[in-house]
């Protein structure tokens, strides 16, 4: 049992994974390569000038995956049920279980509600200010949440809430993921 599963390839789900798998959790994310990166160019993300979609997700997966995250690629998720405390995330290879679920599918909210997530009266997945569902430790991100601000970096920080939230809960305090230089005092 990996300890986060997170279903989606774009700066959502990398984001997340990213702040998961770097933080000492093990994290499978499944990316079915289908996210919108592939039809953007980035000129109004933070800390990045110019950059083509595909490149900036392919940076995305090797960051994530030099911290230690187990991507399947390629591996799409049919279903997302309960499974007494944690979830069962079922593929057409395999059954996968988690405590904690991530959901970064973009505006296909169909996982979501298999899952009996509430919506709100926009039709968007309901969450609360760290990106939780009503379903306890099931998180919803990026355009599945938001009825039309879909942004990259408005993904990517509904991701890093999403981890962060979920790293609160495992280490039973509020965690913040500060990185300083080994001189700083």
């Amino acid at each position: 049992m990996t300890d986060v599963i997170i279903v989606g390839g774009g700066p959502a789900g990398l984001s997340a994974a990213l702040f998961t798998a770097k933080n000492g959790l093990s994290t499978t994310v499944f990316d079915t390569d289908e996210t919108w990166m592939h039809k953007a160019h980035l000129w109004n993300y933070l800390g990045i000038e110019s950059e083509d979609g595909t490149a900036f997700t392919e940076t995305s997966r090797e960051q994530v995956d030099e911290f230690g995250a187990d991507r399947r690629q390629g591996e799409k998720v049919s279903e997302v049920s309960r499974n007494g405390e944690g979830f069962v995330v079922t593929t057409d290879e395999d059954e996968y279980e988690a405590p904690y679920v991530v959901l970064a599918t973009g505006a296909d909210r169909s996982l979501a509600e298999g899952l009996g997530c509430e919506s709100t009266e926009d039709g968007v997945v309901d969450v609360d200010v760290t990106t939780e569902t009503s379903v306890p430790n099931a998180y919803a991100t990026g355009a599945m949440v938001r009825a039309e601000e879909w942004q990259a970096v408005i993904s990517a920080g509904d991701g890093a809430a999403a981890a962060l939230n979920i790293l609160t809960k495992e280490k039973g305090e509020h965690f913040h993921d500060f990185d300083v230089p080994a001189d700083a005092e």
